[in-house]
């Protein structure tokens, strides 16, 4: 789900991919549907490829906005007021304690928490579940490719055993 939703440099607001082309992407601005094209040279940023710094290495964005999330009941997080009362980074660590203090800045912070606001208003509750199952997909395929490998070979060797039998006959 993520990796159809970007943030454009320059540019408020999450967009989605509606189509694209080698030099072209037509993006639908989330909540007011507006749609416009970007270009190659606006710098555009898939929300499935960002990462936040964590003690513990780089965090995927969607499990943290799962964490938000979570921690909020799927309510909006009220920026301004954490902004003005200089809480975001006291917020940010009762979600996620180990993110990395030095790294992550309270404007990345601010940044997430808007982004967090704007899918939740948008109807998304998911951030992570759509790579999951299509790893188990991918998962599933592989194995069964090897179970019908597995059972060609079975197969062979018995017509082998066979034809070995009649010459012996």
């Amino acid at each position: 789900m993520l990796r159809e939703i970007l943030a454009i440099t320059g540019k408020p607001g999450l967009f989605k991919i509606i189509s694209h082309s080698s030099k072209l992407l037509l993006v639908e601005e989330l909540g007011s549907k507006k749609r416009f094209p970007a270009s190659a040279r606006d710098k555009v940023v898939s929300l499935g490829d960002i990462a936040m710094y964590t003690d513990s290495g780089d965090k995927p964005l969607g499990e943290i906005l799962d964490l938000v999330y979570a921690h909020n009941d799927g309510k909006k997080i009220d920026v301004k007021e954490l902004v003005k009362t200089n809480g975001l980074r006291d917020e940010f660590e009762a979600i996620l304690p180990d993110y990395d203090k030095d790294r992550v800045y309270p404007t990345d912070i601010k940044k997430l928490f808007t982004w967090y606001n704007i899918l939740v208003d948008n109807g998304y509750t998911k951030f992570t579940e759509e790579v999951k199952e299509a790893e188990n997909v991918e998962k599933e395929v592989y194995e069964e490719e090897k179970k019908e490998e597995e059972q060609q070979r079975i197969e062979t060797a018995a017509d082998e055993a066979q034809a070995v039998a009649a010459e012996e006959e």
